[in-house]
């Protein structure tokens, strides 16, 4: 068994083993929809908007901006590109990423929120030869999430995906997991992994090391509405490109009602 494989069922083992659930979030923190790449279950309230900014490696903004259209079901836009800060010529992303979201099964004391969703949104560069992003889009995924009164609210989340972007040959499906701990009111911890199972074929077409990408943030609640969040991502340097190393990334988000 895989090391990507045991990190996902240690996490649905902990979704459903620990003994006392959360109450409702913290005032001030939300359940995120997305963690740091990987998406959870948690949704935007009805009625209600989020706006990302997205500051990543080489010049690479991102933006995106999300509706809650139910208490259950959630889409969005995004679009960006590299070097769009710096000197170098702006690449810009070939198109419009979307995503949607849809909780079928709200948390319960004994069991997990369940939601399926979909994002064609990818990170950091696109390769025109291989057709994908340097770090591939989620595309259809399942995910589930619990949360627990541990200290503040911890929230536990794990799932699968199936990404539509496959120019590199690999259609393997993919497993993710993570977590979210907050810390008083203002901050909120999370890391996750992504296993890239499908991102670990060998080869020149390769862009993976075949460890799975681990990224951690902290997240400051600088107001209600308001979010700063830090990213350490890549931190078990998976990328096959020379001398890469972990990448770190700023995200503004600001979240309002109708």
């Amino acid at each position: 068994m895989s090391k990507q494989v045991v990190v996902f069922a240690l996490s649905l083992l902990l979704c459903s083993s620990l003994p006392q659930p959360a109450g409702a979030q913290v005032e001030y923190y939300p359940q995120p929809p997305v963690l740091i790449n990987t998406p959870t279950a948690g949704a935007l309230a009805r009625g209600s908007y989020l706006i990302d900014i997205r500051m990543m490696p080489q010049g690479g903004v991102l933006g995106s901006a999300s509706v809650g259209l139910t208490d259950r079901f959630m889409l969005g836009v995004s679009y960006g590109g590299t070097h769009i800060i710096g000197e170098d010529s702006v690449e810009w992303n070939p198109d419009p990423g979307v995503h949607a979201k849809y909780r079928f099964i709200d948390e319960t004391v004994k069991f997990p929120a369940l939601a399926v969703g979909f994002n064609s949104q990818g990170y950091h560069r696109y390769l025109p030869s291989l057709d994908r992003y340097e770090i591939k889009s989620s595309g259809f995924y399942l995910v589930v999430s619990k949360n627990y009164r541990f200290l503040g609210n911890l929230g536990l989340h794990g799932g699968i995906n199936y990404s539509l972007e496959q120019g590199d040959g690999d259609k393997d499906p993919n497993l993710f997991a993570g977590l979210d701990k907050d810390i008083g009111q203002e901050l909120s911890l999370m890391m996750e992994y992504d296993a890239s199972l499908n991102d670990n074929r060998t080869g020149d077409m390769a862009v993976s090391r075949r460890r799975g990408y681990l990224n951690a943030a902290v997240r400051w609640t600088f107001s209600e509405k308001f979010h700063v969040e830090f990213d350490i991502n890549n931190l078990l340097r998976n990328k096959q490109r020379a001398g890469a190393l972990p990448s770190r990334e700023l995200k503004i988000s600001y979240m309002e009602f109708f």
